[in-house]
């Protein structure tokens, strides 16, 4: 993606360029996140379910899959009544219910 980024800049094609590298940065974040924090972290779940969104707004088909992922975790970590795991929850459902 960040080879895109650049390809788009030497183009002149900003939009699409800053685009990329705001997504580059975001899954950057994310995997920082992992590594310091390590995967059961609240911050990290937040981290994972912010880019199942962002995966579902680009109509990524492996946004679903992250997603339960996302709840699968919460539900380890944070338990099942925790109003983040629940917040996921009703994503998927939702999610789920429109494919």
């Amino acid at each position: 993606m960040a080879n895109l980024a650049s390809t788009y800049r030497n183009q002149g094609r900003w939009a699409e360029a800053e685009s990329l590298d705001l997504q580059v940065m975001e899954i950057r974040k994310i995997v920082i996140r992992l590594r310091v924090l390590g995967p059961e972290h609240p911050d990290t779940l937040t981290g994972i379910n912010n880019l199942a969104c962002t995966w579902k707004g680009q109509g990524r088909h492996d946004a679903l899959d992250l997603m339960r992922h996302c709840v699968q975790l919460s539900q380890q970590v944070l338990g099942p009544h925790h109003p983040h795991t629940m917040s996921s929850l009703c994503e998927l459902d939702i999610w789920q219910k429109a494919n």
